[in-house]
């Protein structure tokens, strides 16, 4: 028995996840999106996961460049992940107006993070639609432990369920 595609959507939609920005990095190009598919995955090593689809530009660049960073955001400033649904322009400086540098990756950190973590590929795993990407934690910071991260519960935004075309 198939289950209702509205069912699947509400359902999925309820599981709790955080919302980041996810930058990425190949030669001289660079990007970040939006993602709300983002875990822990390991403890020894400490390994992250994000999972991307496959048409997209940051899937392109973490697979070109084995590398990405994860960029957690104030919870109460969540408007700045409408503007990373599309690829970013660079500005060199910035991405989409946010300013952002590299670390030891030379994945995007963005400034304005309230904590970020930059990952070396690892492995990927096609799923599918999507491609989970495993990274190995490398650097890390905490710019303000007072803010609490941004989740998909504090905003509009829904992602998950099954592809609306």
């Amino acid at each position: 028995m198939a289950l209702d595609d509205e069912l699947v959507n509400r359902v999925t939609w309820k599981i709790p996840n955080a919302l980041a920005l996810v930058g990425s990095r190949a030669g001289g190009e660079r990007n970040a999106m939006t993602t709300s598919w983002v875990s822990q995955v390991s403890m020894e090593p400490v390994l992250l996961a994000v999972s991307v689809d496959n048409s997209a530009v940051t899937h392109r660049l973490i697979t070109q460049g084995a590398c990405f960073s994860i960029n957690l955001w104030d919870k109460d400033d969540t408007r700045v992940f409408v503007k990373f649904s599309k690829p970013a322009t660079d500005t060199g400086d910035a991405l989409n107006g946010r300013p952002v540098h590299a670390e030891a990756t030379g994945a995007p950190v963005f400034d304005e993070a309230i904590a970020w973590m930059d990952c070396a590929l690892r492995q990927a795993v096609d799923l599918g639609s999507h491609t989970l990407f495993i990274g190995e934690l490398v650097d890390a910071a905490i710019a303000d432990d007072a803010k609490e991260p941004a989740s998909m519960a504090d905003t509009r935004m829904k992602y998950g369920g099954i592809n609306r075309h």
